[in-house]
């Protein structure tokens, strides 16, 4: 009988120490902090092969299930510091800034397309980004999805 994957929510202190070990050598290598996955593994302490038996296995919680991609639609006003200010503003709100694609402004029109990761609360963080709204220099602020 073919067994259905289910995932559960595990407090890492009861875990053997291999799956927080794959996960530091998960984010080494992510943050290019070793060359190769063998030096990775040696640095935090297991063996390649305990590495890539729980590759695709292990995961921490924040990275799966704590964070929301958003896309907005910005029509922004041709004037230096505008972007700036929403850029800064995205900041505060720390998000993490994924894409932004701005084009050529037309009529001192430009329109800038944001996708970002935002890790607070949903509802929250919607609020806040309406507001972008009332920066200056911004005509219109569209959330065009969220995931």
């Amino acid at each position: 009988m073919e067994q259905k994957q289910q995932l559960i929510v595990v407090d890492s202190k009861i875990l053997p120490d291999v799956f927080t070990k794959v996960l530091d050598v998960k984010k080494l290598m992510a943050q290019k902090g070793e060359k190769s996955f063998a030096s990775a593994c040696k640095r935090v302490g297991i063996s390649r092969s305990a590495y890539y038996k729980y590759k695709d296995s292990v995961f921490s919680y924040d990275e799966l299930f704590n964070r929301k991609i958003v896309n907005l639609f910005l029509l922004l006003s041709d004037r230096p510091g505008v972007l700036s200010s929403v850029l800064i503003f995205l900041n505060g709100l720390d998000a993490n800034i994924m894409t932004v694609n701005q084009s050529v402004p037309i009529d001192s029109v430009a329109t800038v397309n944001i996708s970002l990761r935002l890790t607070a609360e949903l509802s929250k963080e919607f609020d806040s980004l309406n507001a972008i709204a009332e920066l200056e220099g911004v005509l219109e602020a569209k959330i065009i999805s969220a995931e």
